[in-house]
């Protein structure tokens, strides 16, 4: 994640502010935001919102092409139908259509501007799904919810203070913060890269989570890996969880599955060993000095690098000549093009746990095919692992299988801008 200098000096300390402080600036930085948003026809979309009452009510925010919220629905059908079950038709879609609506997880809204990862969504998802494709910014109300769930982008800081809130940059951390001072959802669960931690000096993540405190929520964090949980990728995250204050339930982040005296770690053979004969599509082209500055090519016994949103920057296929470092940021790929190749998007997509059966659509504008290609792998790389998502939902979807009364006590809920 790139930091962008504003040359105003070292980190500053976030100040010393009560809960009703914090607060107050919150109350009054989103009615200024507020004020700026214009209702239209986008609200009438709130008389057909599908809610269950024996459900958790999810809406997801940045939802991208789903894969926090796919997790989220295999978390409530472990809980509510068991594991084995649970898998055996994940790796189905005729099968896991047919029992997805057993999970205590039931999606009804989604917000995102991606129109392709939208695209996505709608075709690998239930019927009766809200998609809002529109800013953020410009959401006048929220629908209430029992769970709110997404991974809001991170603005570039060089710098924290005298507070997060007051960076006109941050409007999407602020949205995020709206929706949930307007509808009081049980949960919330922010999923963010690494890098926040160390933003600022550890200042940004200590106003980030004093922010989402004052809303009203008991608030988590932690850096987890993917690979610790079963996907075959070294991908380090934050995750942010938030219980509502009035609920009795304090969140315990999962121990990892997988690792030293646990399941062994999955490998690149054990995830894509099957696809090298037909790895499907695969972005092709000339590989930069930039891509060149560092190895690209883990082996069959590794798990990959993080992948990320772009196809040129897509690791290496593990077959072929290792590449060869040379000096600092400068490495050798021995026969270049002609032995090596970029992951393709069936193998990411496998990389980030995403079933077979979970299909990636693009732009039908006249555009290149390497363009068209690149927007699945824009889409995939920005979405969390799902058995990842599963395992930070998990504990949540165990504990309202026994209480999900009080964990929907939400009388108080109130669609009001503050």
């Amino acid at each position: 994640m790139e930091v962008i200098s504003r040359g105003r000096g070292k980190a500053k300390p976030a100040p010393n502010m009560s809960k009703d402080e914090v607060k107050k600036i919150l109350i009054e930085k989103i009615y200024q935001e507020s004020n700026h948003i214009i209702n239209d026809e986008d609200d009438l979309f709130y008389e057909y919102l599908d809610y269950k009452d024996d459900k958790m009510n999810l809406v997801s925010l940045f939802s991208g092409c789903g894969g926090l919220d796919l997790g989220f629905e295999l978390a409530g059908l472990y809980a509510s139908i068991g594991k084995e079950r649970a898998l055996r038709a994940y790796k189905s879609k005729e099968t896991y259509n047919e029992i997805r609506k057993e999970s205590i997880f039931h999606t009804i809204y989604t917000n995102d501007l991606f129109e392709e990862a939208n695209d996505t969504y709608r075709a690998n998802s239930p019927v009766g799904i809200i998609q809002h494709r529109k800013d953020i910014r410009k959401v006048k109300r929220f629908p209430k919810s029992d769970i709110v769930i997404g991974g809001f982008p991170c603005p570039g800081f060089s710098e924290a203070g005298p507070r997060l809130i007051d960076d006109e940059r941050n409007f999407l951390y602020i949205h995020f913060i709206r929706c949930l001072m307007q509808t009081k959802p049980a949960f919330f669960v922010a999923e963010n890269v690494k890098g926040m931690l160390t933003l600022g000096n550890g200042e940004v993540i200590k106003q980030i989570i004093e922010d989402f405190s004052s809303a009203g929520y008991n608030v988590t964090h932690k850096l987890l890996n993917a690979r610790d949980y079963g996907a075959p990728q070294t991908r380090q995250r934050v995750i942010l969880v938030g219980t509502r204050v009035d609920i009795n339930y304090k969140y315990v982040f999962p121990e990892p599955t997988h690792g030293s005296g646990k399941l062994p770690y999955v490998t690149l053979k054990d995830a894509i060993g099957d696809l090298s004969e037909n790895p499907g599509p695969y972005f092709t082209g000339s590989f930069s000095s930039m891509y060149l500055s560092r190895n690209r090519k883990k082996e069959w016994t590794d798990q990959s690098f993080t992948i990320q949103a772009s196809g040129r920057q897509a690791p290496l296929h593990p077959s072929g000549p290792k590449m060869v470092k040379l000096s600092k940021d400068k490495w050798e790929l021995p026969g270049m093009e002609d032995l090596n190749r970029r992951l393709s998007v069936k193998e990411i997509a496998r990389i980030q746990t995403f079933p077979d059966w979970y299909s990636f659509k693009t732009s039908e504008k006249p555009i290149n095919e390497s363009a068209k290609l690149d927007l699945i792998y824009k889409q995939i790389g920005n979405a969390v692992p799902v058995l990842l998502a599963r395992a930070i939902a998990q504990p949540i979807a165990d504990w309202v299988i026994n209480n999900l009364n009080e964990a929907k006590g939400t009388d108080n809920i109130s669609l009001s801008l503050v």
